[in-house]
């Protein structure tokens, strides 16, 4: 992560300078998008080191949430600083505001395909972990890799098209190129920004489990025979690699307490097993019966009336 964070401000400087010096809009939206880069990859780093911190007093449930919080700031990031001043450079070459001069396109050009091999080699990079880590959604789980993900797709499509916009202007003649690629820039950044800030939302919110998870524990609590039924069951990710599990059963009749007792810590190591990340399990367990009985009129009269 250090060393994406020292290539991203490498670049970033080039692309400012090749842009100041060519006036190229486009060149300097990507300036911007670097910049940006850079602030989140801060922010991924500020996640990564925040989230291991053990649980105390004051977060009984740990700091897992915390990669989720600077997930909404990397997203917040991407928006202002690379959208924003995307969308600016665009309409202010649209609007007569950026030089028609080219001297300097080609070393900008240069700078550029530099970039891209960079930001391609990023890419290639983080597509390897997400695939040591399961691929696909299993692969993406973690907030701040599907982040660096997100952002190095961004960059090499981002740089292509200030690329293509560069190169149509030096062709053409035409600024209108490079003000349709910084746009687009823009555009893209604030999508992705829009996704990532989306997901973060969602999972500090209280977003639930995985459905497959759930459904093991659903599972597996209904093959328990002393459970008569499920009444309830949440979930809730406390974390990349953790969530609480709440069940509300209704245990079959004719249950002493201590063997009450040997099922709940039973069924609760069983769930430990079957999902892992299940690290804070509560059970609210009843006898059936007992609770019937709690819950008849006759027993609602007499508390109403006491």
């Amino acid at each position: 992560m250090l060393v994406a964070l020292a290539a991203n401000l490498v670049i970033a400087a080039a692309k400012a300078v090749g842009g100041l010096a060519a006036g190229s809009p486009a060149l300097l939206s990507e300036a911007a998008h670097s910049v940006a880069d850079s602030l989140n990859e801060v922010f991924l780093l500020a996640a990564l080191r925040r989230s291991r911190r053990p649980a105390d007093r004051r977060h009984p449930f740990g700091y897992g949430k915390e990669r989720f919080f600077w997930s909404l700031l990397a997203a917040v990031g991407i928006f202002v600083m690379g959208g924003c001043f995307s969308f600016f450079q665009g309409f202010e070459a649209l609007t007569g505001g950026a030089q028609e001069g080219l001297g300097g396109y080609v070393a900008g050009l240069v700078v550029l395909g530099i970039a891209l091999l960079a930001e391609g080699g990023s890419l290639l990079r983080a597509l390897y972990q997400v695939r040591r880590q399961g691929g696909g959604r299993d692969g993406l789980r973690d907030p701040a890799l599907r982040t660096v993900v997100a952002e190095d797709g961004t960059a090499v499509l981002g740089v292509t098209l200030a690329i293509a916009g560069m190169a149509l202007h030096m062709v053409t003649g035409q600024v209108v190129w490079e003000a349709a690629a910084s746009l687009a820039i823009g555009s893209l950044l604030v999508y992705v920004a829009y996704r990532l800030g989306r997901d973060a939302r969602d999972q500090l919110i209280g977003e639930a489990a995985d459905p497959e998870a759930s459904g093991r524990i659903q599972a597996l609590l209904r093959a328990q025979p002393e459970i008569d039924s499920v009444e309830a069951l949440f979930t809730m990710k406390t974390g990349l690699d953790s969530a609480l599990v709440a069940a509300r059963v209704d245990l079959v009749p004719g249950l002493d307490s201590e063997r009450v007792e040997e099922v709940a810590v039973r069924i609760k190591r069983s769930i430990a097993r079957t999902v892992p990340e299940a690290d804070q399990i509560f059970l609210d367990v009843t006898d059936r019966p007992a609770r019937e009985a709690a819950e008849s009129p006759a027993a609602t009269g007499e508390r109403g009336g006491a």
